[in-house]
């Protein structure tokens, strides 16, 4: 999904009050980390990656999860990824309806 600046904007004011869902730490990015990312996001649909170690490769390892999740990259702000993914089943989109008003 790509975004316009109207939609992300949107994701980052929604994002704001948010706390970090996942922490990368000394191990890197793993594949247990992808899967509680994807659950994440299957859940809550908008979550923020904190990285507390590979800050200097904070930007390679978010696209690599973004890859891996199939997810859509939103914002970093300082060592935190804010990525986005809509919900598989349509009644538990909780953005959908703003987005689409947005896309113009």
């Amino acid at each position: 999904m790509t975004l316009n600046s109207k939609q992300r904007k949107f994701l980052e004011k929604n994002a704001q009050p948010l706390s970090p869902d996942v922490l990368i730490g000394g191990a890197g990015v793993t594949e247990a980390q992808i899967a509680q990312i994807d659950k994440m996001l299957a859940d809550h649909e908008l979550i923020k990656v904190k990285f507390n170690e590979f800050k200097e490769d904070k930007k390679e390892l978010t696209e690599q999860i973004v890859q891996k999740t199939n997810s859509t990259f939103v914002r970093t702000i300082g060592n935190v990824s804010t990525l986005y993914r809509p919900a598989e089943k349509p009644a538990n989109r909780k953005f959908e309806n703003d987005l689409k008003k947005l896309e113009k």
